[in-house]
């Protein structure tokens, strides 16, 4: 599919009265707003051209759909009364720590990759939670924390195995955006550690999959690469594209450095 194109199925899908579109031809960016506040979201045609090439129509249709959701969800939002819809959410550790008017984004260190932040869920989408919440709220990023975990314990995590050159992969694609999450169930991936026979491999390349790895040979360091840099580059929030090895209950972002040879910290 062209820019062209794109543009104009995406334009059609906010006709009306309720949202105005405008595109910047110089640097190739679709503004769609909400008429009655002006708010709205900035969408690179760019990288969709590319993404719709390798995926076709689908990959539009999903940001359309993912638009409309974060348009829907500058609507306000309290903590109070939504505390069993409260969930942690991994980014990458260079996503921006404001909201666009400059409040401060609620986040919490990770990884040297990676850093937790935290969400409301509102159904199709969330929305990231920032100080001005919590203050509404009367809570503290303690409390904030304990409510979010204690959420994520009570969502399933029904991976799906797959075995290549002798070495066991494990996915979590569940669709509720919250798959990258479930790495902080320290419960889950100690019941994961015990069944490992090799080295224990994590991947969390966007938000939207967890993979856990038993790399039992040099030929599932590459695998695994293979995978990460797949799902990273076609992922609707990458993370990270480096994978971890998970040793006494810590993550370690690791390097693939030549094919068949064994990754280095």
């Amino acid at each position: 599919m062209e820019m062209n194109q794109i543009r104009r199925m995406i334009t059609a899908a906010f006709e009306g009265e309720q949202y105005a579109t405008h595109f910047d031809r110089e640097k190739s960016v679709l503004r769609i707003e909400r008429k009655s506040d002006r708010s709205g979201v900035d969408l690179g045609l760019n990288p969709l051209v590319a993404k719709a090439k390798r995926r076709g129509e689908v990959a539009v249709e999903e940001t359309i759909e993912y638009v409309k959701a974060v348009l829907e969800q500058m609507n306000p939002v309290s903590l109070a009364g939504n505390e069993q819809r409260i969930f942690p959410v991994i980014r990458a550790k260079s996503f921006a720590d404001e909201t666009k008017e400059g409040v401060r984004l609620i986040s919490t260190p990770h990884t040297g990759e990676t850093k937790i932040m935290y969400a409301v869920d509102l159904g199709k989408t969330y929305r990231l939670i920032d100080e001005k919440m919590l203050k509404e709220a009367s809570w503290n990023e303690e409390h904030l924390s304990e409510a979010a975990r204690f959420n994520l314990k009570k969502l399933d995590a029904p991976f799906k195995q797959d075995e290549v050159a002798g070495n066991l992969f494990y996915f979590l694609s569940t669709g509720d955006g919250y798959e990258a999450s479930r790495v902080l169930d320290k419960a889950l991936l100690s019941s994961y550690a015990e069944r490992i026979e090799g080295e224990f491999a994590v991947g969390i390349p966007h938000q939207d999959v967890l993979i856990f790895a038993d790399i039992r040979n040099d030929a599932g360091y590459d695998v695994m690469q293979q995978l990460m840099f797949d799902f990273f580059t076609n992922g609707r929030v990458p993370v990270t594209a480096l994978p971890f090895l998970h040793e006494d209950g810590e993550l370690e972002p690791v390097f693939v450095l030549a094919k068949n040879k064994r990754p280095n910290a």
